[in-house]
């Protein structure tokens, strides 16, 4: 039996701060607030994608270097670069250029949390 997908996934991160986090996704990825439950310290966010959601649960720490890294694909990384730069958003470095298939981009949310974007280089 083949499992019957939903068209939806949603992304778990911690967030040792839940308001400011919500304020850095909607500020730096274009989220929007769908719901927020403090009782169980757990919101999501509606991303530009239909049915890609990012889930943040409140936590005490968050601890960094393991899980699953999120990659945006975006149209132009050195606009997305630009856009990460004026809100001082931490990366891992400059765009990683790897030629005829993708330029990287790693940043960090304010619990660091790795993410990426990435612009496709195939035709």
């Amino acid at each position: 039996m083949a499992l019957d997908f939903v068209q939806e996934l949603t992304a778990s991160m911690g967030a040792t701060d839940l308001d400011r986090s919500i304020g850095w996704y909607e500020k730096i990825l274009g989220c929007t607030l769908m719901y927020r439950v403090d009782e169980i310290g757990w919101c999501e966010m509606q991303t530009h994608m239909d049915g890609v959601r990012i889930g943040l649960s409140q936590n005490q720490s968050v601890v960094q270097g393991g899980g699953a890294t999120n990659v945006w694909s975006v149209a132009n990384i050195e606009a997305a670069k630009a856009h990460l730069d004026a809100h001082d958003v931490r990366q891992d470095g400059d765009i990683q250029h790897i030629p005829g298939l993708v330029k990287l981009l790693t940043f960090f949310d304010p619990d660091g949390n790795a993410m990426m974007f990435a612009e496709s280089q195939q035709s």
